[in-house]
Protein backbone atom coordinates (compact mmCIF):
# COMPACT_ATOMS: atom_id res chain seq x y z
CA UNK A 1 0.00 0.00 0.00
CA UNK A 2 1.25 3.50 -1.05
CA UNK A 3 1.98 6.12 1.76
CA UNK A 4 -0.30 7.95 -0.13
CA UNK A 5 -3.30 5.49 0.43
CA UNK A 6 -2.30 5.31 4.16
CA UNK A 7 -2.62 9.16 4.52
CA UNK A 8 -5.95 9.35 2.56
CA UNK A 9 -7.17 6.51 4.86
CA UNK A 10 -6.08 8.67 7.78
CA UNK A 11 -8.08 11.13 7.01
CA UNK A 12 -11.20 9.21 6.73
CA UNK A 13 -10.84 7.85 9.90
CA UNK A 14 -9.98 11.19 11.42
CA UNK A 15 -13.25 12.82 9.91
CA UNK A 16 -15.38 10.43 11.27
CA UNK A 17 -13.82 10.69 14.57
CA UNK A 18 -15.88 11.46 17.41
CA UNK A 19 -13.56 12.96 19.75
CA UNK A 20 -14.30 16.49 19.52
CA UNK A 21 -12.50 19.46 21.06
CA UNK A 22 -14.51 21.71 24.07
CA UNK A 23 -14.75 24.35 21.20
CA UNK A 24 -16.59 21.82 18.69
CA UNK A 25 -19.62 20.94 21.42
CA UNK A 26 -20.93 24.74 21.29
CA UNK A 27 -21.04 25.85 17.83
CA UNK A 28 -21.66 29.38 19.04
CA UNK A 29 -17.99 29.02 20.56
CA UNK A 30 -16.65 28.96 16.65
CA UNK A 31 -17.71 32.28 16.00
CA UNK A 32 -16.64 33.95 19.18
CA UNK A 33 -13.73 36.57 18.65
CA UNK A 34 -12.86 35.33 22.33
CA UNK A 35 -12.30 33.26 25.09
CA UNK A 36 -14.07 33.81 28.72
CA UNK A 37 -11.57 32.64 31.33
CA UNK A 38 -12.27 32.73 34.93
CA UNK A 39 -10.64 34.78 36.98
CA UNK A 40 -8.25 33.63 39.67
CA UNK A 41 -9.30 33.49 43.02
CA UNK A 42 -8.83 37.07 44.54
CA UNK A 43 -8.38 35.84 47.88
CA UNK A 44 -5.01 34.01 47.01
CA UNK A 45 -2.15 35.49 45.87
CA UNK A 46 -0.67 33.87 42.41
CA UNK A 47 3.24 35.62 42.68
CA UNK A 48 4.19 34.41 45.82
CA UNK A 49 7.78 34.12 47.08
CA UNK A 50 9.90 32.10 49.54
CA UNK A 51 12.53 33.38 51.33
CA UNK A 52 15.50 30.51 51.95
CA UNK A 53 17.77 31.53 54.70
CA UNK A 54 21.60 30.64 53.61
CA UNK A 55 23.74 27.66 55.36
CA UNK A 56 27.37 28.66 56.22
CA UNK A 57 30.43 27.19 54.02
CA UNK A 58 30.13 26.79 50.57
CA UNK A 59 27.88 23.29 50.63
CA UNK A 60 31.09 21.59 49.38
CA UNK A 61 33.90 21.41 52.40
CA UNK A 62 35.64 24.00 50.53
CA UNK A 63 36.55 23.33 47.69
CA UNK A 64 33.68 26.23 45.70
CA UNK A 65 35.10 28.78 48.46
CA UNK A 66 37.28 29.01 51.68
CA UNK A 67 36.11 32.43 52.38
CA UNK A 68 35.37 32.64 56.20
CA UNK A 69 31.97 34.74 55.20
CA UNK A 70 30.81 32.72 52.33
CA UNK A 71 27.39 31.19 52.84
CA UNK A 72 24.97 28.85 50.42
CA UNK A 73 21.72 27.78 49.02
CA UNK A 74 21.68 24.60 47.43
CA UNK A 75 20.20 25.08 43.83
CA UNK A 76 17.99 22.03 44.42
CA UNK A 77 15.88 23.99 46.85
CA UNK A 78 15.68 26.80 44.88
CA UNK A 79 14.21 24.46 42.11
CA UNK A 80 12.22 23.15 44.29
CA UNK A 81 10.39 25.94 45.00
CA UNK A 82 10.28 27.16 41.38
CA UNK A 83 9.08 24.12 40.15
CA UNK A 84 5.89 24.46 42.31
CA UNK A 85 5.29 28.48 40.85
CA UNK A 86 7.04 30.42 43.72
CA UNK A 87 9.55 33.13 43.00
CA UNK A 88 12.96 32.63 45.43
CA UNK A 89 14.59 35.81 47.90
CA UNK A 90 17.95 34.06 49.50
CA UNK A 91 17.77 35.57 53.08
CA UNK A 92 21.34 36.10 53.48
CA UNK A 93 22.28 34.85 57.28
CA UNK A 94 25.41 36.54 57.66
CA UNK A 95 23.48 40.32 56.92
CA UNK A 96 22.28 41.92 59.99
CA UNK A 97 19.04 40.96 61.48
CA UNK A 98 17.51 43.96 60.83
CA UNK A 99 18.56 43.26 56.87
CA UNK A 100 16.69 39.49 57.74
CA UNK A 101 13.59 41.18 59.42
CA UNK A 102 12.83 43.70 55.92
CA UNK A 103 13.47 41.07 54.19
CA UNK A 104 10.69 39.20 55.52
CA UNK A 105 8.53 41.78 54.02
CA UNK A 106 9.05 40.82 50.76
CA UNK A 107 8.45 36.74 51.32
CA UNK A 108 5.63 34.52 51.95
CA UNK A 109 6.83 32.11 53.38
CA UNK A 110 10.18 30.98 54.58
CA UNK A 111 12.11 27.72 54.09
CA UNK A 112 14.79 26.71 56.54
CA UNK A 113 17.43 24.08 54.49
CA UNK A 114 19.57 21.03 55.98
CA UNK A 115 23.03 21.25 56.24
CA UNK A 116 25.43 20.82 59.81
CA UNK A 117 25.49 24.48 62.30
CA UNK A 118 23.55 23.81 64.77
CA UNK A 119 24.71 27.12 66.95
CA UNK A 120 26.19 30.51 66.65
CA UNK A 121 24.63 33.19 64.40
CA UNK A 122 23.30 31.04 61.93
CA UNK A 123 21.00 29.06 65.05
CA UNK A 124 20.13 32.96 66.19
CA UNK A 125 19.17 34.14 62.68
CA UNK A 126 17.02 30.85 62.19
CA UNK A 127 15.72 31.50 65.73
CA UNK A 128 14.70 35.09 65.08
CA UNK A 129 13.20 34.28 61.72
CA UNK A 130 10.75 31.26 62.85
CA UNK A 131 9.87 33.63 66.18
CA UNK A 132 8.88 36.54 63.21
CA UNK A 133 7.00 33.95 61.40
CA UNK A 134 4.57 32.97 64.15
CA UNK A 135 4.01 36.46 65.21
CA UNK A 136 3.12 36.97 61.39
CA UNK A 137 0.30 34.44 62.11
CA UNK A 138 -0.95 35.69 65.23
CA UNK A 139 -1.20 38.64 63.62
CA UNK A 140 -2.91 37.69 60.81
CA UNK A 141 -1.02 36.98 58.30
CA UNK A 142 -0.71 33.76 57.06
CA UNK A 143 2.66 32.73 56.79
CA UNK A 144 3.99 28.96 56.19
CA UNK A 145 7.61 27.89 57.22
CA UNK A 146 9.38 24.54 55.92
CA UNK A 147 11.98 23.14 58.04
CA UNK A 148 14.10 20.06 56.11
CA UNK A 149 16.27 18.43 57.75
CA UNK A 150 18.44 20.20 59.79
CA UNK A 151 15.79 23.33 59.38
CA UNK A 152 13.60 21.04 61.44
CA UNK A 153 16.07 19.93 63.83
CA UNK A 154 16.38 23.49 64.67
CA UNK A 155 12.62 24.04 64.99
CA UNK A 156 12.74 21.49 67.39
CA UNK A 157 15.55 22.88 69.54
CA UNK A 158 13.80 26.64 69.29
CA UNK A 159 10.29 25.19 70.26
CA UNK A 160 11.44 22.99 73.06
CA UNK A 161 13.80 25.67 74.32
CA UNK A 162 16.74 22.87 74.66
CA UNK A 163 19.62 23.31 72.70
CA UNK A 164 20.34 19.16 73.97
CA UNK A 165 17.20 17.78 73.08
CA UNK A 166 18.42 16.17 69.69
CA UNK A 167 19.44 12.67 69.77
CA UNK A 168 21.69 10.94 67.34
CA UNK A 169 20.49 8.37 64.77
CA UNK A 170 22.28 6.09 62.02
CA UNK A 171 20.30 7.48 58.87
CA UNK A 172 22.68 8.72 56.80
CA UNK A 173 22.81 8.49 52.67
CA UNK A 174 19.85 5.97 52.89
CA UNK A 175 16.57 5.74 50.77
CA UNK A 176 13.25 4.70 53.29
CA UNK A 177 9.57 4.35 53.15
CA UNK A 178 7.27 6.21 55.56
CA UNK A 179 5.40 4.97 58.56
CA UNK A 180 2.05 7.07 58.93
CA UNK A 181 1.22 7.15 62.53
CA UNK A 182 -1.77 5.31 63.32
CA UNK A 183 -5.00 7.16 63.31
CA UNK A 184 -3.32 10.21 62.08
CA UNK A 185 -5.31 12.80 60.11
CA UNK A 186 -3.41 14.16 57.13
CA UNK A 187 -6.61 16.49 56.47
CA UNK A 188 -5.08 20.23 56.01
CA UNK A 189 -1.46 18.66 56.28
CA UNK A 190 1.38 18.56 53.26
CA UNK A 191 -0.41 14.41 52.31
CA UNK A 192 -3.63 15.61 52.19
CA UNK A 193 -3.80 16.50 48.40
CA UNK A 194 -1.32 13.22 47.69
CA UNK A 195 -3.18 10.53 45.68
CA UNK A 196 -3.88 7.39 47.51
CA UNK A 197 -1.87 5.15 45.74
CA UNK A 198 1.09 7.47 46.51
CA UNK A 199 0.06 7.71 50.09
CA UNK A 200 0.34 3.70 50.21
CA UNK A 201 3.27 3.52 48.32
CA UNK A 202 5.43 5.94 50.81
CA UNK A 203 4.34 3.37 53.40
CA UNK A 204 5.74 0.61 50.94
CA UNK A 205 8.64 1.81 48.70
CA UNK A 206 11.53 3.68 49.60
CA UNK A 207 10.88 6.82 47.91
CA UNK A 208 12.43 9.03 50.07
CA UNK A 209 15.94 10.28 51.04
CA UNK A 210 17.51 10.20 54.50
CA UNK A 211 20.70 12.06 55.35
CA UNK A 212 21.06 13.22 58.92
CA UNK A 213 22.96 11.83 62.09
CA UNK A 214 20.61 13.23 64.42
CA UNK A 215 16.90 14.05 65.15
CA UNK A 216 14.07 13.52 67.95
CA UNK A 217 12.46 10.00 69.03
CA UNK A 218 8.53 10.08 69.20
CA UNK A 219 8.85 9.27 73.19
CA UNK A 220 11.25 12.28 73.62
CA UNK A 221 9.05 14.59 71.51
CA UNK A 222 5.69 13.87 73.34
CA UNK A 223 7.62 14.01 76.74
CA UNK A 224 8.41 17.45 76.17
CA UNK A 225 4.98 19.43 76.90
CA UNK A 226 6.14 22.35 74.31
CA UNK A 227 6.97 20.38 71.51
CA UNK A 228 3.88 17.79 72.35
CA UNK A 229 1.58 21.07 72.15
CA UNK A 230 3.25 22.89 69.35
CA UNK A 231 3.62 19.56 66.67
CA UNK A 232 1.39 16.60 65.76
CA UNK A 233 3.40 13.77 64.61
CA UNK A 234 2.47 12.43 60.97
CA UNK A 235 5.10 9.85 60.17
CA UNK A 236 7.98 7.84 62.11
CA UNK A 237 10.83 6.24 60.26
CA UNK A 238 13.82 3.53 61.59
CA UNK A 239 17.12 3.83 61.23
CA UNK A 240 20.38 1.17 60.85
CA UNK A 241 20.10 0.51 64.46
CA UNK A 242 16.53 -0.24 64.31
CA UNK A 243 15.86 3.00 66.36
CA UNK A 244 12.88 4.57 65.16
CA UNK A 245 12.77 8.79 65.09
CA UNK A 246 9.95 11.49 63.88
CA UNK A 247 10.32 12.27 60.11
CA UNK A 248 7.22 14.23 59.35
CA UNK A 249 5.56 16.75 61.61
CA UNK A 250 2.79 19.55 61.49
CA UNK A 251 1.91 22.38 64.03
CA UNK A 252 -1.21 21.88 65.57
CA UNK A 253 -1.91 25.92 65.27
CA UNK A 254 0.72 27.16 62.68
CA UNK A 255 1.09 26.66 58.94
CA UNK A 256 4.56 24.83 59.94
CA UNK A 257 6.13 21.79 58.57
CA UNK A 258 8.53 19.70 59.44
CA UNK A 259 10.44 17.33 57.61
CA UNK A 260 13.97 15.04 58.84
CA UNK A 261 13.87 13.52 55.16
CA UNK A 262 14.83 15.56 51.97
CA UNK A 263 11.61 15.74 49.66
CA UNK A 264 13.73 18.55 47.35
CA UNK A 265 16.44 15.71 46.46
CA UNK A 266 14.49 13.25 44.13
CA UNK A 267 14.04 15.65 41.60
CA UNK A 268 16.78 17.49 41.65
CA UNK A 269 20.41 16.01 43.23
CA UNK A 270 21.91 13.11 41.71
CA UNK A 271 25.58 12.89 44.00
CA UNK A 272 24.55 10.17 45.95
CA UNK A 273 23.19 6.60 44.13
CA UNK A 274 20.44 6.48 47.15
CA UNK A 275 18.52 9.13 45.52
CA UNK A 276 15.62 7.34 44.81
CA UNK A 277 14.59 8.73 40.93
CA UNK A 278 11.41 7.02 40.28
CA UNK A 279 8.47 8.01 38.59
CA UNK A 280 6.94 7.98 42.65
CA UNK A 281 9.51 9.73 43.93
CA UNK A 282 9.60 12.48 41.52
CA UNK A 283 6.04 12.91 42.40
CA UNK A 284 6.55 12.73 46.02
CA UNK A 285 8.92 16.14 45.12
CA UNK A 286 6.16 17.69 43.06
CA UNK A 287 3.28 17.30 45.80
CA UNK A 288 5.51 18.16 48.94
CA UNK A 289 6.37 21.36 46.77
CA UNK A 290 3.11 22.48 45.77
CA UNK A 291 1.82 22.14 49.16
CA UNK A 292 4.53 24.97 50.37
CA UNK A 293 3.61 27.19 47.50
CA UNK A 294 -0.50 26.58 47.80
CA UNK A 295 0.28 27.67 51.67
CA UNK A 296 1.97 31.04 50.35
CA UNK A 297 -0.72 31.95 48.48
CA UNK A 298 -2.64 32.11 51.65
CA UNK A 299 -0.30 34.64 52.54
CA UNK A 300 -2.14 38.61 52.58
CA UNK A 301 1.65 40.36 52.47
CA UNK A 302 1.80 42.29 48.62
CA UNK A 303 5.70 42.85 48.48
CA UNK A 304 6.92 46.02 46.50
CA UNK A 305 7.12 44.67 42.82
CA UNK A 306 10.45 46.63 42.06
CA UNK A 307 11.81 45.38 45.73
CA UNK A 308 11.14 41.97 44.84
CA UNK A 309 13.13 41.95 41.55
CA UNK A 310 15.66 43.45 43.43
CA UNK A 311 16.22 40.95 45.54
CA UNK A 312 14.83 37.39 43.51
CA UNK A 313 17.89 34.72 43.18
CA UNK A 314 17.67 35.24 39.63
CA UNK A 315 20.44 38.15 40.69
CA UNK A 316 22.46 35.21 41.43
CA UNK A 317 24.38 32.70 39.86
CA UNK A 318 24.59 29.19 40.78
CA UNK A 319 28.06 27.15 40.98
CA UNK A 320 28.31 23.76 39.12
CA UNK A 321 29.84 21.32 41.88
CA UNK A 322 28.63 18.04 41.11
CA UNK A 323 31.88 16.51 39.08
CA UNK A 324 32.80 16.01 42.47
CA UNK A 325 30.57 13.38 42.50
CA UNK A 326 29.44 13.75 46.15
CA UNK A 327 27.23 16.89 47.51
CA UNK A 328 25.60 19.23 46.01
CA UNK A 329 24.91 19.39 41.72
CA UNK A 330 24.86 23.65 42.29
CA UNK A 331 25.06 25.71 44.56
CA UNK A 332 24.47 29.69 45.06
CA UNK A 333 27.88 30.92 47.04
CA UNK A 334 26.88 34.44 49.19
CA UNK A 335 29.90 36.37 50.32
Amino acid sequence: MSNAVVFFLLLITISHSTILLPSQHHRDSLTSSSTTCPAPDPNLYHRPVIGILTHPGDGATGRLSNATDVSNIPASYVKFVEAAGARVIPLISTEPHETLLKKLELVNGVLFTGGWAKDGPYFESVRIIFKKALEKYDAGDYFPIYGICLGFELITMIVSEDNNILEEFAAANEASSLQFVENTNIEGSVFQRFPPDLIKKLSTDCLIMQNHHYGISPSKLLANEKLSSFFEILTTCTDGNDKVYVSTVRSRKYPVTGFQWHPEKNAFEWGSAKIPHTEDAIRVTQHVANFLVSEARKSLNRPVAREVLDNLIYNYKPTYGGKAGKGYDEVYLFE
